[in-house]
């Protein structure tokens, strides 16, 4: 039996297993990590059977939306940590960096040539799933694609949940059979490559590989990309290896903050793991297995009630199972909207009660109204508003609960509730490290009533959507020092013009 849950693994085309020929071609698309990575696990199970050497190929386009030094950078810095534990290991890591759009075309068909398989990861979101089909039905190989994405395989399901209430008492009656199901830690640590993989030198001469230079010294290679520039690296480092310091510093130093201090605009309690689960440097498994040891926790500790509650189901500190709350339900119910919808990403797919009420309001009088390059700019008459914005401008981020207000403004300040999604969806995209992401998804529409319920009383513009203000976040939280540090102008810092 298949050590990786037959549940994870999907046929992308009707081609065959060929034994025959030099390798498996593990095409690194989503999982950008060599640990718990059960699209890695897969790929060595054929290598153990078929006796065949590994080649990981991980490769970064240049053509897709929203492409900026801001990600590139931050892909480039995690490639740059697999080819480093590759080369130690001993195994062919093709590092590829497309110069211009299209250029890495056939390149994938070319090394598929001389593999006995190609796997690949299963990830429901941005460009990757065309991608991949497209692909599929190029090669005379059998792909298979494998979902490393959370705890719940997102295929466990049949249907698109519309509440984290429901999604999390499923997972309260159906998560603790695949509990027991993880990635391998360290899987390199038993894998002895048959021999040294042949790549054919008719394709290292027409593509050329990215150097260590090259990945080494990222910022300088991106100048010669056609890709915005304007989009500048955000400050933390991308990769396996900072993944993995931030994960030590979180739970050694911050996590016990994460519960009361995450909302608290000075207190930056927030995990920080968002990016790195994004691009595939960190894995929902391993975060679960560090954090599961911190608090000393097993399996037999999991309540027998599936009531949906956000507390008590683990057993654990209520510290870990607020962490758990947003690590496993909010993140996954994304994966299961997207798997399940291919509008995950679309206006349309708001529950009815949302696009009735928004509909209801959508020529109600706005009191400002802002066009996309002014919120971009942040200069709207709202200060916190505004920080918050240039917050996610230059770092890539926005505090955790700003978010939420960040999004509700654009949409009371839009012309229509449509607009307002297409204006978080682009900036979000452009500028937040873990942007393109069914997780990110999950929060702009969730400012549009996905997840959500309707709120009392109706208001102009939202109508029965949750509200919230400004006035309301500067009398929770101390607000000033925040519009300090991220202000676009001093007169903004010395006041909160709500």
């Amino acid at each position: 039996m298949s050590a990786v849950p037959s549940l994870r693994i999907r046929k992308c085309n009707q081609a065959p297993l060929r034994p025959g020929r030099g390798y498996v071609l593990y095409w690194m698309i989503a999982n950008r990590r060599l640990r718990y990575n059960f699209a890695l696990d897969r790929a060595l199970e054929h290598c153990k059977e078929l006796g065949k050497p590994l080649v990981i190929f991980e490769a970064l386009r240049a053509g897709y939306r929203w492409a900026s030094d801001r990600i590139h950078r931050f892909v480039l810095e995690g490639m740059e940590d697999n080819r480093r534990v590759c080369k130690e290991r001993g195994i062919r890591h093709l590092a590829y960096v497309e110069a211009k759009p299209g250029q890495g075309k056939g390149l994938l068909k070319e090394l598929a040539e001389n593999a006995c398989v190609v796997v690949t990861d299963d990830f429901p979101c941005f460009f990757l799933p065309q991608m991949v089909a497209s692909a599929a039905k190029q090669l005379d190989v059998l792909m298979e694609e494998v979902d490393a994405n959370g705890l719940l395989p997102i295929r466990a399901t049949d249907q698109a949940f519309q509440r984290a209430f429901d999604f999390r008492r499923y997972l309260q009656k159906e998560l603790a059979r695949y509990l027991g199901q993880f990635p391998v830690e360290e899987p390199f640590r038993k894998y002895k490559g048959a021999t040294t993989p042949k790549i054919s030198n008719k394709i290292l001469a027409r593509w050329q590989m990215a150097s260590a230079e090259i990945l080494r010294n990222g910022s300088i290679a991106l100048r010669a990309l056609p890709i915005d520039h304007a989009v500048s690296p955000a400050s933390i480092r991308g990769g396996s290896e900072a993944a993995q310091k931030r994960m030590v510093e979180f739970f050694d130093k911050g996590s016990e903050r994460y519960g009361d201090g995450r909302s608290a605009l000075e207190a930056d309690a927030s995990s920080g793991f968002s990016p790195y689960l994004h691009f595939g440097h960190l894995s929902a498994h391993e975060v679960f297995a560090k954090l599961a040891r911190k608090e000393n926790w097993t399996r037999g500790r999991l309540s027998l009630r599936a009531n949906g509650s956000k507390e008590g189901w683990w057993n654990m500190s209520p510290t870990a199972e607020s962490f758990l709350d947003e690590l496993i339900t909010w993140r996954e119910v994304g994966y299961n909207f997207a798997t399940h919808r291919q509008d995950y990403d679309k206006y349309d797919s708001l529950p009815e009660w949302a696009q009735f009420t928004l509909r209801k309001h959508a020529k109600d009088e706005r009191e400002h109204v802002y066009s996309l390059e002014d919120f971009e700019n942040g200069q709207t008459h709202d200060a916190l508003w505004n920080a918050a914005q240039m917050q996610l401008v230059r770092e890539g981020r926005i505090h955790n609960y700003l978010r939420m207000l960040w999004g509700k403004k654009i949409l009371q300040w839009s012309r229509k509730p449509e607009e307002a999604a297409e204006v978080m969806i682009h900036l979000n995209n452009k500028y937040a490290l873990d942007g393109r992401d069914p997780n990110s998804y999950t929060g702009i529409f969730w400012v549009l009533g996905r997840y959500d319920r309707p709120w009392a009383p109706e208001r102009p513009v939202f109508g029965t959507i949750r509200y919230m203000s400004s006035e309301n976040t500067a009398r929770k939280f101390s607000v000033k020092r925040y519009i300090a540090k991220y202000s676009r102008s001093e007169s903004e810092q010395t006041r909160l013009a709500f």
